[in-house]
């Protein structure tokens, strides 16, 4: 049966349109598409973290510099006489040519001797001590009055009665160290178990912990920022109060070598021993900042 000639018509005229929309299909324009970033152009998440870093140094260390660069250029200008404070690269070349020679490594290695002795000895008595002080009443009431007699004493005015009792060797360099450091350690430490939440306390025997659990598991931990606080002021009390003990009956040590220079009128020296000792107590500290962050981890900051 042959098809109508309208039907016929109309599947042409479908047919055609078809064919007009895949052959403008075929030929029209790609959308726009967005200009992508070169991969060298953006910075990556390493290199925004180290410019970041680079800025807070910057930031942190800006006194330093402009107090190094101080000591650089007004002696230079003729505001304080150079023959006293000689510029800060006169100094720092005197430093090196005593690294090369040994004289200021084996002043440096008697100092840290003495130094870290008496600073390690604090730890190990002066801890124990303040928990058992913070922690129990009977001990405390006991050896608090004795410990506020001593604790009101300088260390320097006692200096004599050391020397006097133990003599001039290495034993009365350390055990001065010894007693300077304790202090801050003892007293924090009597302080970090005595200032513990109560509601921590209250919480834990209420869980069933007996003393011995408390203790590890509460007071402890919670007493641990307090204990570094006074580490690290013994930390530098270590250094400190050492250069008075090698200034007296000492024959190497900083102490000794600022003493020395001084007396004989060598004064980049006496300036290069006293730069050591600045960068010794810096890197001391930073040192036992990152010990403290690692007991403390659990810690929210």
């Amino acid at each position: 049966m042959a098809d109508r000639p309208g039907d016929l018509a109309a599947a042409t005229a479908l047919g055609e349109r078809a064919t007009e929309r895949l052959s403008v299909g075929a030929h029209a324009p790609d959308p726009p598409r967005r200009p992508q970033t070169p991969p060298g152009a953006r910075p990556s998440a390493a290199a925004r973290r180290y410019r970041h870093v680079a800025s807070r140094a910057l930031t942190k260390s800006s006194a330093i510099l402009l107090l190094l660069a101080a000591w650089e250029v007004l002696p230079r200008l003729g505001v304080f006489d150079r023959v006293f404070v000689p510029p800060l690269s006169e100094d720092l070349a005197v430093w090196y040519e005593m690294v090369l020679g040994g004289q200021l490594p084996e002043h440096l290695e008697a100092s840290l001797v003495r130094s870290l002795s008496g600073f390690g000895l604090a730890i190990a008595l002066a801890i124990p001590l303040g928990l058992l002080i913070g922690w129990y009443r009977p001990v405390a009431d006991t050896l608090t009055p004795l410990l506020e007699l001593f604790r009101n004493t300088s260390a320097v005015a006692l200096l004599p009665v050391f020397t006097l009792i133990l003599g001039i060797g290495e034993t009365t360099k350390i055990t001065f160290v010894l007693y300077s450091c304790s202090w801050p350690i003892l007293l924090n430490t009597i302080s970090g178990v005595k200032t513990v939440e109560p509601l921590l306390i209250k919480s834990a025997r209420s869980m069933g912990l007996g003393p011995v659990r408390l203790f590890q598991k509460v007071i402890l931990p919670a007493a641990v920022p307090t204990i570094f606080t006074g580490v690290r002021l013994a930390g530098a009390y270590s250094i400190l109060v050492l250069l008075f003990a090698e200034m007296v009956g000492a024959k190497a040590g900083l102490g000794y070598l600022i003493l020395d220079a001084q007396s004989s009128f060598r004064i980049p020296e006496m300036y290069a021993g006293i730069i050591t000792i600045s960068a010794l107590g810096l890197l001391f500290n930073l040192l036992l900042i990152r010990i403290e962050r690692r007991f403390s981890t659990w810690r929210t900051t």
